[in-house]
């Protein structure tokens, strides 16, 4: 064993007795250090400062020949990486769907990094295996299937989730296949048709009427116009405005045709803990598949997708047996295995922290969660339609709000540089997307404890921001 003077290891394992307390209480302490330093959501000084300032303690490689010892490399690290994070837990931090996580899911992560479960095959994590089956379980009943018939699995996201989503209905019977979906649809449905090879025409966006869902008449002319068997993906939750595509009546006319229905639910489906919003996503249980992400609506570290089959025969064409992971003589003897669920082989055991948040708050509190966020978001949208020199471009469905700042001219220019703008100053973090050419801002409420003073905060800077670029 290489020993340190005192005979110990060097690089004690975190399976080491007494190895780990010691040095998570030095990443809470460099965690604190960092944020005083940031001092606000994002650090001030843009790409060269965040640079510079990593560069500095890293020094002329990351890699050098000898370290530092683990103190101290932990201890700069976590520092310099804290103070040049985009806090999510920060009430300006309000760009993307990134949500901030729950202290006891972090803590629970810690445990399993630890102990480094792999999820491929029962002997690498006998416990994880079995909360992972209930986790899912528990969601597919969320989701309104019948947990005995129903199947899923951890994925890393949303792009995994539809991926397997066309993937499944690809191959439940021979033919090619033909994608629907809406404009708005995540980009990452055009991408997995090509990474499957269904061609490069393989997707066909579907007309939607003004409120941005798709249009069912649309629909059913081009289903009936398709001689390729059909592949209909609803969203639940466009990254924009939230949109949701209307999931009971999409799934009618798909089973006309006898088509698959995929429910991308990455954004959306964080509306199922919601008693005053599960109704927005009406028929879901009737989908084949839906994908969830926990690392959005959930207050999970990522990962924490989900994907859902309403019945366990969709996996088939995933089955596997590998002699060194789940051999036949051992699944029938009782050691189960999740391989032919996943497309990844080793996996983390991601839904442990799902099963502690789970039985720590229940799931009437992350409800509560989603409907302070959900009202937070009304108020926002209040707050910028009574604003002379913001713009509403539509009411919030979700917890995104997209808007824009009234510049007298230049209108793109303007709020594409003022969001740089807060960005560099360190003010906030401010999303940006695009409607019809146009450039819009947008705000993705996520974190349940801001308030309406901290969003007037930013929408008075995101102002001040726009006025400062007008008279440049």
């Amino acid at each position: 064993m290489i020993a340190d003077v005192n005979g110990g290891p060097v690089a004690p394992l975190a399976g080491t007795a007494g190895a780990l307390a010691p040095l998570l209480a030095q990443v809470a302490r460099a965690l604190a250090d960092g944020a005083q330093a940031r001092g606000g959501p994002v650090p001030a000084g843009g790409p060269p400062a965040v640079e510079a300032a990593v560069r500095a303690v890293l020094g002329a490689t990351a890699a050098p020949r000898d370290g530092v010892g683990a103190d101290a490399a932990l201890l700069d690290l976590t520092r310099v990486l804290a103070a040049g994070a985009a806090d999510p837990a920060d009430p300006a931090c309000i760009a993307h769907l990134h949500c901030p996580p729950l202290a006891v899911a972090v803590a629970a992560d810690v445990a399993v990094a630890a102990l480094n479960q792999s999820m491929d095959s029962w002997d690498q994590a006998p416990a994880a295996t079995v909360i992972e089956q209930e986790v899912i379980a528990a969601l597919a009943e969320l989701v309104g299937y019948d947990k005995e018939k129903a199947a899923g699995v951890m994925t890393g996201g949303g792009t995994e989730s539809n991926l397997m989503g066309l993937l499944l209905a690809r191959d439940a019977r021979p033919g090619p296949v033909r994608v629907f979906c809406s404009p708005y649809a995540h980009f990452t449905i055009a991408r997995n048709a090509m990474v499957l090879g269904l061609g490069p025409n393989a997707v066909t966006p579907v007309r939607t009427e003004a409120d941005s869902r798709m249009d069912l008449a649309a629909l059913r002319d081009a289903l009936a116009a398709s001689p390729e068997r059909a592949v209909v993906v609803a969203t639940a939750g466009t990254t924009d405005l939230g949109t949701i595509d209307p999931i009971d009546e999409i799934v009618s006319v798909a089973r006309e045709f006898g088509a698959w229905v995929h429910v991308d639910a990455a954004y959306g489906g964080g509306a199922l803990f919601s008693r005053r919003l599960s109704a927005l996503l009406k028929g879901i249980d009737q989908a084949d598949s839906v994908g969830l992400d926990l690392h959005k609506i959930g207050w999970q570290p990522a990962p924490a997708g989900v994907f859902l089959t309403r019945q366990r025969k969709s996996f088939a064409p995933l089955a596997m047996s590998a002699a060194y992971l789940n051999p036949v003589d051992d699944e029938e003897a009782g050691f189960p295995s999740l391989l032919g669920l996943s497309l990844r082989t080793t996996r983390r055991a991601d839904a442990f922290r799902i099963a502690v948040t789970f039985r720590a708050f229940g799931l009437s509190t992350l409800g509560d969660f989603v409907d302070t966020c959900h009202q937070l978001t009304l108020s926002a949208a209040a707050a910028i339609a009574a604003a002379p020199r913001l713009e509403l471009l539509a009411p919030p469905i979700l917890t995104t709000v997209v808007f824009r700042y009234r510049a007298k001219s230049d209108v793109d220019k303007v709020n594409a540089a003022l969001r740089r703008q807060l960005i560099v100053d360190g003010t906030a973090v401010v999303g940006r997307t695009e409607r019809a050419g146009e450039t819009w801002l947008k705000l993705t409420l996520l974190n349940p404890y801001a308030t309406r003073t901290d969003l007037d905060r930013v929408l008075d800077a995101v102002v001040a921001a726009g006025e400062a670029q007008e008279n440049k």
